[in-house]
């Protein structure tokens, strides 16, 4: 008897329903089920067995068999697509598989000995090694009747052994194939090296292929971005000209043209180069302040360019206050006038003519470098105070006093000194909610024929994430945890969360920190689908309870808590207390 690989015989008893499958199957619409020859669909698959609806006759022939597509690819590949692990395995599994069934095919048909031959004659075929008439006969039979034409007839014996005849009429629907697909085959044919490339690197230890399966998740990324990164590779240009045009040293660079940014490491300072010497960068406007003056026309509306001293009009946005004949103008487009691209005002209502409009831009300034306990009366009326930087740690103000501290008139009152500030304590409790780390075990069990996620042992358990709780899921490798805003993730169509996410793939776990107004989640397996289930964010209650107070080292109440605490103290001898707004209220 010959070997089968897909496909295996049983005889029935009338009671059993239940067979054994033999050979591996890509889909369990591959399988199919013959009794005495004819096909059925009353049957049902569960992993490798077959349940018939009910059972067969005694003595029935029963014939389990697959029947791999040939007609279309179970994976269709295309430029630029991600080659994965999964689908390169169905891929080579499909043409596997075919291979076997034609083998099948081939051994299930009837052949003749390769000592055959055809007479001079093309009538018959005489066995050399065991001449039969009854043979010929059949042989005859074929041959003179109208399935073989008369060119056919005269050049058959042309062909060699029938063996190699029979062999190919059975298969003729493999060569239909193969002909109606010669130029993928004439493809495969012509990258016959790539393919034994990857051939070779599927059978290496660490295959290229695995590294990318296993980096897919960043793959993924890579192709959910490439709007981005063709953005970059666009502006490759603008991003090189911002590279030559920012430095960060703690000594000045040299050779640099104007404009050059400079953050200097050794003040942890933001400098710009003017065209001659780097100077801080801050407001564009020069200096403390800039002022113009202008002497408006009938009905004039706009001011810009030059006033009347010549001065070009400049400003930050925001930072300038207007007069008009010395009254100061509200800034807004539903007030007295706009001012927003920082070289032109223009008023709600025209000016008259004549009328004086006076601008004051506010830009940046530094602060003189002295001791600050050497400030007397005299030094502040009559100081001009040197433009130098307040610098980190050594050329600015110095000899600072303790956290908490103010700056003081001395008891002398003749200079400035560090001295503890005085301010109102008020305490309070507020609730809030405490986070915590919690471990996760995710684990996988075959459900029906399909392998789920089960958590801390419960099947597909929806999930609560805290928002600022962090969780750890611990998983198993050949199933890797994931999140996503799509139900059941990649393989829905969507794309992996990663937000306060981190993946250890070398513990196998998954660590997920819940950021607040966190979306809602799925978990699921990146490698297989419908594994997973839903994972909520919903924002927790309070769980603990703390003070608050403005005591001198220990302030951690913020000003708009201070503003809005209410509360009410009462007393025996009918004095009520309380706090509103952060006023104190004594009521008898």
């Amino acid at each position: 008897m010959p070997t089968y690989y897909a496909q295996v015989s049983y005889t029935g008893d009338g009671n059993t329903t239940q067979y054994s499958i033999t050979f591996s199957f890509i889909d369990s619409t591959h399988v199919k089920a013959f009794i005495d020859g004819t096909e059925t669909t009353a049957f049902t698959i569960s992993s490798s067995t077959l349940t018939f609806t009910s059972a067969p006759a005694n003595g029935a022939v029963i014939r389990i068999e697959r029947q791999t597509p040939v007609n279309s690819r179970l994976v269709d590949f295309t430029d630029g697509s991600v080659l994965t692990e999964s689908d390169l395995d169905k891929s080579a599994d499909q043409n596997f598989y075919i291979a076997q069934e034609i083998t099948d095919d081939s051994q299930s048909k009837l052949g003749l000995n390769a000592l055959d031959r055809y007479d001079a004659n093309n009538k018959r075929i005489i066995n050399v090694a065991n001449p039969v008439d009854n043979q010929d006969a059949v042989t005859k039979y074929y041959l003179e009747n109208t399935w073989l034409d008369t060119t056919t007839k005269a050049n058959i014996n042309t062909l060699g052994a029938i063996s190699d005849l029979g062999t190919l009429a059975s298969n003729n629907a493999n060569v239909t194939i193969v002909a109606n697909n010669i130029a993928s085959v004439n493809q495969v044919a012509t990258d016959i090296a790539k393919v034994i490339t990857v051939a070779n690197d599927l059978n290496e230890a660490t295959a290229e292929i695995d590294t990318v399966a296993n980096s897919i998740a960043n793959v993924d990324a890579v192709g959910t971005d490439i709007a981005n990164v063709n953005t970059v590779a666009s502006n490759i240009t603008s991003v090189n000209n911002f590279g030559e045009k920012y430095k960060i040293s703690a000594t000045a660079p040299t050779g640099v043209t104007e404009g050059t940014l400079w953050f200097d490491t050794s003040t942890d300072t933001m400098k710009v180069y003017n065209g001659s010497s780097f100077a801080n960068a801050g407001s564009s406007v020069n200096g403390s302040s800039q002022r113009n003056k202008f002497t408006a026309t009938a009905s004039q509306t706009v001011f810009s360019g030059t006033d009347d001293d010549g001065v070009t009009l400049a400003y930050d946005p925001n930072f300038l206050d207007v007069y008009l004949n010395g009254v100061r103008l509200v800034n807004g487009a539903s007030n007295d006038f706009t001012a927003t691209d920082g070289s032109t005002i223009t008023l709600t209502a025209g000016a008259s003519a004549g009328d004086i409009l006076n601008v004051v831009s506010f830009g940046t300034f530094q602060i003189a470098s002295f001791s600050a306990t050497a400030i007397t009366s005299d030094t502040l009326a009559t100081a001009r105070l040197p433009v130098v930087p307040i610098t980190k740690g050594g050329t600015g103000l110095s000899n600072l006093g303790s956290s908490g501290q103010a700056l003081v008139v001395n008891s002398g009152g003749t200079g400035l000194e560090y001295a503890n500030a005085s301010s109102a304590e008020v305490y309070g409790f507020e609730r809030y909610y405490s986070p915590s780390t919690l471990n996760i075990a995710v684990t996988v069990q075959n459900v029906s024929g399909s392998n789920v996620y089960f958590i801390d042992g419960v099947q597909q358990d929806t999930l609560n994430l805290l928002e600022g709780n962090t969780y750890v899921f611990s998983y198993p490798s050949a199933h890797p945890f994931a999140l996503s805003t799509t139900a059941n993730g990649t393989h829905g169509g969507g794309s992996e969360y990663t937000t306060g996410v981190t993946r250890d793939t070398g513990a196998n776990t998954l660590t997920f920190v819940v950021p607040s107004n966190a979306p809602q989640l799925y978990y699921y397996c990146t490698a297989h689908s419908n594994m997973g289930g839903t994972a909520n964010t919903p924002v927790p209650a309070n769980n603990s309870l703390r003070y608050i107070t403005t005591n001198q080292g220990q302030d951690n109440i913020t000003s708009s808590q201070y503003a809005n605490f209410d509360d009410v103290l009462f007393s025996a001898s009918g004095f009520t207390f309380s706090l509103s707004n952060g006023e104190l209220i004594a009521t008898i």
